[in-house]
């Protein structure tokens, strides 16, 4: 082979591996950034749940946060995109006919809480009591925090699970980013027994999270879950 084809190859395969090594540290930031991000939100997470422990006057101000802690606990991250979607029109003195295009349905989130960011772009809405949708004003600087179905169990039905949707928007994509704060899977769901009292019993059945997860993924979206698990003769809070 001559010495300057050689040279060629050999360079090439240098250029290659110099590239590919690039490409795995470019991957090790971006997962590093991941895992801090993460490893944040969980702790918003778990002041969170400790203030409102606090705030229901339970002992011991841990009695919720500690299921997101544990090693085995079942929480993950979602990076959501919702692409742009045009306005179709039979012509253009028609009213807009895909204005509020539904890019996720109305549901609440099973888990215990969530912390929600988003980009500059509006279309989440949550739904109040009289069933009026309310769009959320976006703030990139902002974090959202839902109320989950285990939360509502857990502190038997004093914090609510906020039901929401997600709209698209016509000329911009929306971006969010969702951490679902879980417990392990095996972890049982009771109500603290200084919350339970003669007015108020308990409302729902103690079950665990893998038992309320197979439940509710093999229901729809917009469905009640928590109903499945209402005390019997119980039929104020779903």
């Amino acid at each position: 082979m001559p010495q300057r084809n050689l040279i060629k190859r050999n360079w090439k395969k240098a250029k290659e591996k110099q590239s590919s090594r690039s490409i795995v540290l470019v991957q090790c930031a971006q997962l590093s950034a991941v895992s801090a991000y993460i490893e944040a939100v969980r702790e918003l997470a778990c002041e969170l749940l400790d203030l409102m422990a606090e705030g229901l006057r339970v002992p011991d101000r841990s009695v919720f946060s500690r299921l997101i802690r544990d090693v085995d606990s079942d929480s993950l991250i979602r990076l959501n995109h919702y692409p742009p979607m045009p306005l179709l029109c039979q012509d253009e003195d028609s009213s807009p006919c895909n204005q509020n295009k539904v890019g996720f349905g109305e549901h609440s989130d099973p888990q215990i809480l969530t912390i929600l960011r988003s980009n500059d772009v509006g279309g989440l809405q949550i739904s109040l009591n009289d069933g009026a949708w309310v769009p959320v004003t976006p703030d990139p600087a902002t974090f959202w925090v839902n109320v989950g179905d285990l939360l509502q169990a857990m502190t038997n039905g004093r914090f609510v699970s906020v039901r929401h949707k997600a709209l698209t928007n016509s000329s911009k994509s929306r971006m969010s980013m969702a951490y679902f704060a879980g417990p392990p899977p095996n972890a049982r769901i009771t109500v603290p027994p200084e919350i339970i009292t003669p007015t108020k019993p308990a409302l729902y059945k103690p079950f665990t999270w893998a038992e309320f997860k197979k439940a509710a993924y093999a229901m729809r979206l917009g469905d009640r879950r928590l109903a499945l698990f209402r005390m019997e003769g119980d039929e104020q809070v779903a």
